[in-house]
């Protein structure tokens, strides 16, 4: 995968919900020069187990061949549905890269202390393993978990796509979309 390439395309992928049964997810396809190529709406379920499977869909919804690049805005979304990035990067075949924004003990306790006895939950977080940091070159500190990609090319392709703070831009603009369709959807009728 050429870095610099001006076509290279990443699918970023990004939640928003406000405690309802289904969470908003919205994909955005965005070229390396920053053009927005391409956008997608999906949901999963808050609580459930299926963030894995609606991260698949929504890829295969884009019907494209393109994208180089999966990019998460985290593994653990709408109330602690774990996305599994290695399954994501399995059933698509592009790498995928989980972006998360701050450093953390983990969450073992308090998937047990709200899932208990939720084995299958457990063991799916477990899988994730840890996350390595990543120093931008605008002096953040963000967190990756590549899968199908190796560590170096991983945190070199986030970093080119992260213009201020720790949030790339796909996973930014996918994030402002998915809260637009949240709003929407929530309003009163």
């Amino acid at each position: 995968m050429h870095v610099a390439k001006k076509g290279l395309r990443v699918l970023g992928i990004a939640e928003s919900f406000r405690g309802r049964d289904r969470s908003v997810l919205a994909g955005v396809v965005m070229r390396r020069d920053r053009v927005i190529d391409g956008v997608e709406i999906g949901e999963v379920t808050v609580g459930g187990m299926d963030a894995t499977a609606a991260v698949i869909a929504l890829f295969f919804d884009f019907e494209r061949e393109d994208v180089n690049l999966i990019m998460l805005s985290g593994c653990i979304i709408a109330w602690y549905n774990i996305i599994d990035p290695a399954a994501v990067h399995a059933a698509t075949g592009v790498p995928v890269v989980v972006v998360t924004y701050e450093d953390s003990e983990g969450l073992e306790e308090e998937i047990a202390a709200h899932f208990p006895g939720d084995e299958e939950r457990a063991a799916a977080y477990r899988r994730l393993g840890g996350r390595l940091p990543l120093h931008l070159s605008n002096g953040y500190t963000a967190y990756i978990r590549p899968a199908g990609i190796d560590d170096d090319t991983a945190g070199k392709l986030v970093d080119a796509f992260t213009l201020e703070g720790r949030v790339p831009e796909p996973l930014r603009v996918a994030r402002l979309a998915a809260r637009a369709v949240m709003r929407y959807t929530c309003r009163p009728r």
